[in-house]
């Protein structure tokens, strides 16, 4: 039950729904506790910054503040707009704001937030399959011989999927591929340490394993791939690939084993976010296909990083046109501009980069939806400094990081208090019900959406507060055809039936398994063949040296959610950084009280020491979450998905009364 503003905002008792065909009545305890009376300062009025300071304000003055600086820098040029949707949102507001974004202002400088965590995923998929479309479903857990999870951490970042993940492997096995002795490894039967950054020499080393022993489905390999031949030809020995993976062969073996099987090879941030991020996808899914296992019950499962990931992926005019149509086909364009009666010529031409590309272009206005880009993105400072020369409109539901900065403050509601609907990692939609209406002073995404989109631009929304419903059914009808074809779902059969998997083109149909139907397989690749990848291990962007001999890496905690404005209690904290006793041991000349300074050539953050034997020596791990972390990381992105290298960088340990206050977050 979620409370009003007149007793108290927050969620004050939940309970999963058991006739829910995707949960089976489970619910994820992270959303409660976000949303539970929570420390963090709720939006609840508009802002306006006056003289430097940010003053609360009228609804009307808000947008038309708002209004005024997008539209002066998008009279400069359409691309010195910048827009920065989220996960977070509705499909609605998703679709809104990608129709606003590239039909509106025409811009090539948008991300849906999926650039910062499930890009590298996204682009293996085309590439391996002609689709986004994770071919395995929830259904395949309780049928696999086999669970690998490969970089990630579900345990922690998906407790009800993992929850089912467990009892599965109760009678099979459970793999976790990690340089971290994770909470997912603790529950576990096997843990597999790369060195890290190397995830992708261990999937080489673990496939020319298979190789040597004649463990390929040579009749899958030949009716239904293109491209082994030439992978054969750059494959390193096992053993060669294994040594620069710092990985023993009989844990190589093990992996080759369990892929033998029936598996199901799940992955996450620690595969996307690298700059060989794409090329790791590539290799785990080359694993899939040439054991065979791209059937139900195995196959390749990338886990995303947020509710929506994969909603805002179909409808988000991100890096496709709604319903995955091509982003340059001149018909896919044509049909789409028809649709929101603009000039074809509107739309922009590519893509654009992802947020760091679009922050890097030095935008006049940034549209910030539901996303915290000044603790989020890597080299933090960088970031807050293009930031704080732009004309800044945060939309979000609580203060953060980047409301701080801002020059206009637009109050959001939160998920209790919203409509729609929105789409699991297995491609599942389910309906969005708000439990309480929405407080006032505080308004919808969507309805902020149309309503600063009708004053810029006049007829690209039939209404300034659009009913949810009317949009998912554009959104759907722009599918239709399309390989995530969604025009056969309605919000009275989710009504009906609580959830639909897509592809769904009629009333009755309900996408399954991609790509397989009885004993045979089909991709809309140009050949109708999956595609094997070639891609070698590289040296690692920025490897630890003399200077900088630790190395540092990023993951979620389990408290921690979207930068961790909901769950780090309104204040900032203190940062914790669990390091291995030894590594500790060898910095006790320089530990304070328990604490020392984590120093990368591009900042410093204070921390307290958590002494941690699951940590390897020599590596420092932080929680993504909290705004000093990615003060420390690299802005290098995946040349393919433009996914930033989050993951790994060199790091040192000093004294903390080298770390002033202000680095240190204090």
């Amino acid at each position: 039950m979620q409370r009003g503003a007149d007793i108290g905002y927050g969620v004050d008792m939940v309970r999963g729904d058991a006739a829910h065909p995707v949960n089976q009545g489970l619910a994820c305890a992270r959303g409660i506790q976000e949303s539970r009376d929570p420390d963090g300062n709720w939006l609840t009025r508009p802002l306006v910054r006056d003289d430097g300071e940010l003053r609360t304000t009228t609804w009307d003055v808000a947008l038309a503040t708002a209004t005024r600086g997008l539209r002066e820098a998008h009279a400069n040029d359409p691309h010195s707009v910048a827009v920065l949707g989220s996960g977070q949102q509705t499909n609605e507001a998703a679709y809104a704001l990608g129709k606003l974004a590239r039909g509106g202002f025409g811009t090539r400088n948008y991300d849906a937030n999926t650039t910062l965590c499930m890009a590298s995923a996204v682009t293996a998929y085309y590439q391996a399959f002609g689709s986004d479309a994770p071919p395995c479903t929830y259904d395949d857990i309780e049928d696999a011989e086999a669970h690998v999870v490969w970089g990630a951490n579900p345990a922690v970042a998906h407790p009800v999927m993992f929850r089912w993940i467990s009892e599965a492997a109760e009678e099979t096995t459970l793999i976790t591929v990690d340089p971290v002795h994770s909470e997912t490894a603790e529950n576990g039967d096997h843990h597999v340490a790369p060195d890290p950054g190397k995830d992708l020499a261990l999937a080489r080393a673990v496939l020319a394993r298979l190789v040597e022993t004649d463990r390929i489905d040579h009749d899958f390999v030949a009716d239904a791939t293109d491209g082994f031949e030439e992978l054969l030809a750059t494959l390193p020995t096992a053993a060669e690939a294994a040594d620069e993976a710092g990985v023993p062969m009989d844990e190589v073996e093990l992996l080759a084993d369990a892929m033998d099987r029936r598996a199901l090879l799940y992955w996450g941030m620690g595969i996307n976010q690298h700059v060989q991020g794409t090329e790791t996808a590539r290799a785990l899914v080359d694993l899939t296909l040439a054991t065979g296992n791209l059937r139900p019950g195995g196959g390749p499962f990338s886990l995303t990083g947020q509710a929506n990931s994969m909603g805002t992926r179909i409808c988000s005019s991100k890096g496709s046109w709604p319903g995955q149509r091509a982003f340059g086909d001149p018909d896919h364009r044509r049909l789409v501009a028809e649709e929101w009666d603009i000039p074809v010529d509107r739309l922009p031409d590519d893509t654009g980069p992802g947020p760091v590309g679009m922050l890097d272009d030095s935008p006049d206005a940034v549209w910030t939806v539901a996303t915290n880009p000044v603790a989020g993105m890597p080299e933090a400072d960088s970031a807050r400094e293009r930031l704080e020369e732009a004309f800044v409109v945060a939309q979000d539901a609580f203060h953060t990081e980047t409301t701080a900065l801002a020059d206009v403050v637009l109050p959001a509601a939160t998920w209790g208090e919203s409509e729609g609907t929105t789409t699991n990692m297995e491609r599942t939609i389910s309906r969005v019900r708000a439990a309480t209406e929405v407080p006032s002073g505080v308004r919808a995404d969507l309805d902020i959406i149309a309503t600063i989109g009708s004053r810029l631009f006049p007829d690209l929304f039939d209404a300034t507060s659009p009913d949810p419903g009317d949009v998912f059914e554009e959104f759907t009808g722009l599918t239709a055809g399309t390989v995530a074809d969604c025009s056969g779902i309605s919000y009275d059969r989710l009504d009906e039936n609580h959830a639909v998997r897509w592809p769904a083109p009629d009333d009755d149909s309900a996408g399954g398994y991609r790509y397989y139907d009885d004993e045979s397989w089909s991709f809309p690749t140009a050949t109708g063949n999956a595609q094997f990848s070639t891609g070698r291990q590289q040296e690692l962007p920025e490897p630890t040296d003399e200077s900088y001999p630790l190395t540092l890496t990023t993951a979620r905690e389990a408290d921690g959610y979207n930068t961790g404005v909901r769950s780090r209690g309104g204040a900032v904290g203190e940062l914790v950084a669990r390091v291995h006793p030894d590594t500790v041991d060898l910095h006790a000349d320089r530990t304070v009280q328990g604490r020392l300074t984590v120093a990368s050539r591009r900042g410093r953050a204070t921390v307290r020491v958590d002494p941690d034997e699951g940590v390897p020596r020599g590596m420092i791990w932080l929680p993504i979450h909290h705004p000093a972390t990615n003060r420390l990381t690299l802005s290098e992105c995946d040349p393919q998905s433009d996914e930033p290298h989050f993951k790994q960088c060199a790091v040192r340990l000093l004294a903390p009364e080298t770390e002033s206050s202000a680095a240190a977050g204090d």
